[in-house]
C-alpha cells in the first residue's frame, strides 16, 4: 500500500467519533452546578463544547486560582471516564470510513481540546488507537481550538496539506480551528445544527460518517 502523500483526514473525538456530549453535559453539570452554573443543551453547545479546560475555567471560576480551576476540572474528567465506560459506540459508518481510509494509503489524526487521558480511553473504547498516526491534544499546545494550531499540527505530523485534506467537527470551536487552519470540514451533526455548523466555517454537514452525501464528498476529496 502506497501512502497518499498530502492527503489526510483529520477527526475530533468527542462528539464526532462517538456522541459522548450528552455525558459531558452531565459531568459539567455535577461540578459546576453546585457552583452556581447549570447547563442545559443549548447553553452546554455555546460555552462549554469544544472548548480547553483552562478557558472553561477561567470564564467559570474565575474566583478560585488556577490550581483549584484545575483540580475542579479534573473532577470533571473523572466523572466523565466514570460514566462512559460501557457507553462508547462509534457513530454509524465510521468504521467502515476508516477501513476505506486505511485501504486507501490516507493517514489519519485525531485533534482534540479533550485532556490526553480521555481521549485516550475514548480512541481504546472504540478499538480504534492504532488508526491514528498522530493525537493531537490542545491543552498540551500554546493554544487549543478554536485557535488553528492543534490542526495545523496534526497537518504536521502526517506531512499532509490542509487544500488536500478534510476534517470532521461537532462543536462551533472545533470547527473554526479547522477552517481557520484551511481545512475543508465538515459538521458532523450530534449536537449542533447545519446552520450552526455552517455558520462556524463548515462547508457542509453529516448526520453521521454513513450520510450519502458525505461518502460522495469524501470519495472526490479522497481520490478513492
Amino acid at each position: 500500500m502506497i501512502e497518499a502523500i498530502g492527503r489526510a483526514l483529520l477527526f475530533d473525538i468527542d462528539g464526532t467519533l462517538a456522541n459522548t456530549d450528552p455525558l459531558h453535559l452531565e459531568a459539567f453539570n455535577q461540578v459546576l452546578g453546585p457552583r452556581g452554573h447549570v447547563f442545559d443543551h443549548a447553553r452546554f453547545s455555546r460555552e462549554l463544547q469544544g472548548f480547553a479546560n483552562v478557558s472553561i475555567g477561567d470564564r467559570f471560576l474565575p474566583d478560585e486560582t488556577p490550581e483549584r480551576r484545575a483540580a475542579i476540572l479534573a473532577e470533571k474528567e473523572a466523572i466523565f471516564r466514570d460514566l462512559v465506560v460501557g457507553q462508547i459506540e462509534p457513530l454509524p459508518g465510521l468504521m467502515a470510513l476508516l477501513d476505506r481510509a486505511d485501504a486507501a494509503g490516507v493517514p489519519m489524526v485525531a485533534v482534540t481540546n479533550a485532556p490526553r487521558l480521555n481521549a485516550e480511553l475514548l480512541l481504546s473504547g472504540l478499538g480504534i488507537t492504532a488508526r491514528f498516526k498522530a493525537i493531537v491534544i490542545g491543552d498540551e499546545l500554546p493554544h487549543g481550538k478554536p485557535h488553528p494550531l492543534p490542526y495545523q499540527e496534526g497537518l504536521r505530523f502526517v506531512g499532509a496539506s490542509a487544500a488536500a485534506s478534510v476534517a470532521f467537527e461537532d462543536s462551533r470551536s472545533g470547527v473554526q480551528s479547522a477552517a481557520a487552519a484551511g481545512i475543508p470540514t465538515i459538521g458532523i451533526r450530534t449536537s449542533l445544527s447545519h446552520a450552526d455548523l455552517v455558520g462556524a466555517g463548515a462547508i457542509a454537514s453529516a448526520s453521521a460518517f454513513d450520510d450519502p452525501d458525505l461518502l460522495v464528498r469524501l470519495a472526490a476529496a479522497m481520490a478513492w
